[in-house]
């Protein structure tokens, strides 16, 4: 009886396993890579006028689609779901602007090098005036909750950090004059600028701050796609495909793009 209740659990964790482990092959198969992406984060993840999700990650995403000679489906995700998403096998991979933290290392498996990098800003009004981070001691600077950085920000500098749930209440918030700015990512702030909305009254005119590399992720044990994904990164970097991606969308690239693709680019010359 044991025997026959041993293999009955072995038939019905293979197929799991199976996929786990050959997750190229798996989604070769399938003919679709499913992604999890930002929808409420340009130029990273953002929905055109007809309501398709586009930007920079969703294009990194399709390159990877291509290699793989799949069809592509995007998911949007949040960064509250976006790791369970992957967990629970509802996108094969990750590119949602999630920030390497060592407890996420922990329950996924993160890509390497890191796609991206990103300091902390703050948006704010023009005529507030404020042209330095100590600046913000003692008053109000609105942030999103649960932001990694929050505590950081409010100890080394001095606001008073007033969270709100997601990107769209503290920026309300800042509209209605709640708060002196509002404390998010510097790319981030940069897609807000690039909005007539936004950039004739606000702008970002502080030096970035608390430098955080971005990860690419697949769900442990998914070692065939996290190989695939490892090599596409390097080859991102040699030909200089994510600094194109930064300037087709109208953002500065970073000094970390740049670094990467200088350094991957002479290390096959």
């Amino acid at each position: 009886m044991r025997k026959t209740l041993a293999l009955i659990i072995a038939a019905a964790i293979a197929p799991f396993a199976a996929q786990a482990a050959d997750g190229v092959d798996a989604i070769k198969q399938r003919g679709t890579l499913i992604v999890g992406v930002k929808a409420d984060y340009k130029p990273f993840g953002f929905r055109d006028p007809s309501g398709a999700v586009v930007g920079i990650e969703p294009d990194l995403a399709a390159d990877v689609a291509k290699r793989l000679g799949v069809k592509l489906e995007l998911v949007p995700v949040v960064s509250s779901n976006r790791i369970e998403f992957l967990q629970q096998g509802k996108v094969d991979m990750l590119i949602a602007t999630m920030s390497d933290k060592p407890e996420r290392r922990k329950v996924v498996q993160a890509i390497d090098p890191q796609y991206y990098s990103d300091f902390v800003n703050v948006l704010l009004p023009k005529k507030a005036g404020v042209k330095d981070w100590n600046e913000l001691k003692g008053k109000p600077l609105c942030a999103t909750s649960g932001a990694w950085y929050n505590k950081d920000i409010a100890r080394t500098y001095g606001p008073e950090i007033v969270a709100f749930d997601g990107s769209e209440k503290p920026l309300f918030a800042l509209k209605q004059g709640n708060c002196v700015g509002y404390v998010y990512d510097q790319t981030f702030i940069q897609g807000r600028l690039l909005d007539a909305e936004w950039s004739t009254d606000f702008e970002m005119p502080l030096k970035g701050v608390l430098d955080a590399p971005w990860i690419m992720a697949v769900a442990l044990g998914n070692d065939s796609l996290k190989t695939l994904l490892e090599e596409t990164t390097k080859d991102w970097m040699k030909t200089g495909f994510i600094v194109a991606e930064e300037k087709k969308y109208g953002i500065e690239p970073t000094e970390y793009s740049k670094a990467m693709h200088e350094k991957m680019k002479s290390a096959t010359n």
